[in-house]
């Protein structure tokens, strides 16, 4: 126990002592550090399956899945390689197509399709990596499909202009070594409300900025934030990882938002 009552990487208790469990506690992010090990079809195939067992708001499943086995267009997807990727797309075109079909109407244009859609999406990808893991292949969650020029998605991978988007990529493979440790997370005061929502006090942020700023319990991306003159891990990333790729006017994904339909036009 941390001060604050915060707990960095919580232990298995009794109750995680089914596989399930273990497997979920096991998770880590292997980051492009993979081997050369492809993974049989057979295994894809079944990720894939878990993958779309994944809850969905009103049975819709709006999402898209895109397998790339080529090395070379999973670096230029994603700016990451491994034995295979697997591109989720929000995705509605496929209930837009079968309404049209039926004789009805179908527009998701507005943002809460957007996050209704993106949930089911992102649910679907949770779920690929619990199964990877399951089967001992390690994975990387990425949103490196939103860097660089977004419209060779569109050119590399054919897809539709209206109401798909895409929000994360998975690479999957093994890892060409173990990491020398696995990431901490924060589990408490902040993160785990009780009844009712609960703002920090500031002793319990203060806890939060002393965990991050102990590198034995790994909770940041740099181990040396320090080493540029900041007090705190959470200066450098507050100053130089969030505003890092800061910019003026509108965000190139929000331009391909409204595109997509999601998002109005300034005027309709």
């Amino acid at each position: 126990m941390l001060g604050g009552g915060l707990l960095a990487a919580p232990a298995l208790s009794r109750a995680q002592t089914n596989e399930t469990l273990r497997t979920i506690a096991s998770l880590r992010t292997i980051h492009g550090d993979f081997s050369d090990k492809a993974i049989p079809d057979a295994d894809i195939e079944q990720i894939l399956g878990a993958s779309v067992r994944a809850a969905s708001a009103s049975a819709m499943q709006s999402y898209s899945i895109v397998v790339v086995r080529d090395p070379e267009a999973q670096r230029t997807i994603c700016g990451y390689r491994g034995s295979c990727l697997l591109v989720y797309f929000l995705d509605y075109t496929r209930s837009i197509a079968t309404a049209k079909r039926l004789g009805h109407e179908f527009a998701p244009d507005d943002m809460e399709w957007f996050v209704t859609g993106s949930t089911n999406t992102m649910l679907a990808v949770q779920t690929a990596v619990i199964a990877a893991k399951s089967m001992g292949i390690d994975s990387l969650l990425t949103n490196g499909v939103h860097r660089g020029k977004m419209e060779r998605l569109w050119e590399m991978l054919g897809l539709p202009q209206k109401y798909c988007f895409p929000l994360i990529a998975l690479v999957l493979g093994y890892a060409a070594k173990e990491p020398a440790y696995k990431k901490g997370r924060l589990n408490g005061p902040g993160i785990v409300h009780r009844g009712t929502y609960r703002r920090l006090t500031d002793e319990e942020a203060d806890a939060i900025v002393r965990q991050y700023d102990d590198k034995a319990l790994h909770l940041g991306l740099n181990e040396e934030w320090d080493k540029n003159g900041h007090k705190h891990y959470l200066d450098w990333f507050h100053k130089a990882w969030i505003g890092r790729n800061a910019r003026p006017g509108e965000t190139q994904i929000l331009q391909r938002l409204r595109l997509a339909g999601f998002v109005e036009t300034a005027g309709s």
